[in-house]
């Protein structure tokens, strides 16, 4: 068999841009905390992520064959036999997802959605989301690490590597599967919609109040615990305290 172009470039390009943001996002909040400086950028991360979802989600209904959803839209009993199968050596290679990724995949996007939703909630003033919230960022790392033990499992099994795949998009199979086209142009529009989108979040930041607006929505949230908040030490209180000590 030859090798052939399976996962376009718009799909390269989110995972690992999910990766690489995620990775980033959750660091700033696990190892740096939200008393960190950084801390607001990992909401703007956040929203950045949640807003490529949503471009994915469109692109599994119009884009190329391996992209969609319908590809790789595999039933509980499908999973089930494909772990089995893996377990005894016997399970079968798919060109595109198999399915256990896809439900990985399906639990990845479902779940940064929701860390979005949450996260905006919370910076509205929800605080009784925020239990939620955490507990959706452990299960999102829970479901990347059994996704990557799913990848290992994978490239020891079948002898391929399916990551250097998603780098140059091919993997070997028959011509008459492959796609024709990486989608360069789709490519671009992808990454200048998503920068324009991220840039208009970090214009619209207030670094004092840590506070930014929505593009779009036009929605004001909270991004982190700004220090006057937190502190309760505002320029007018300090100046009345220096008036009430004279």
């Amino acid at each position: 068999m030859s090798r052939v172009l399976i996962w376009d470039l718009p799909t390269r390009l989110f995972h690992w841009l999910l990766a690489s943001g995620f990775s980033v996002a959750a660091v700033i909040a696990l190892l740096l905390g939200d008393d960190s400086p950084l801390f607001p950028y990992h909401s703007i991360i956040g929203l950045t992520l949640a807003f490529m979802v949503g471009l994915r989600l469109i692109w599994g209904v119009l884009g190329t064959r391996f992209a969609r959803f319908s590809s790789f839209a595999f039933g509980p009993r499908a999973v089930l036999g494909y772990l089995a199968g893996v377990a005894r050596g016997t399970g079968s290679r798919h060109i595109g997802h198999n399915p256990a990724s896809a439900y990985a995949i399906y639990a990845l996007l479902g779940l940064i959605l929701a860390l979005a939703v949450t996260g905006i909630m919370m910076g509205t003033g929800n605080e009784s989301v925020k239990e939620i919230h955490e507990f959706l960022a452990y299960a999102m790392l829970a479901v990347v690490g059994t996704h990557i033990f799913g990848v290992l499992v994978h490239t020891i099994r079948f002898k391929e590597n399916i990551t250097a795949s998603m780098v140059h998009g091919r993997k070997s199979g028959d011509h008459s599967v492959g796609i024709r086209s990486a989608r360069p142009v789709v490519a671009v529009v992808f990454l200048v919609i998503t920068g324009a989108w991220t840039l208009s979040l970090l214009a619209r930041y207030d670094p004092v109040t840590q506070q930014t607006t929505l593009p779009i929505l036009g929605t004001r949230i909270t991004l982190g615990e700004a220090e006057t908040e937190s502190t309760g030490d505002t320029p007018d209180s300090r100046h009345d305290e220096d008036r009430d000590d004279d």
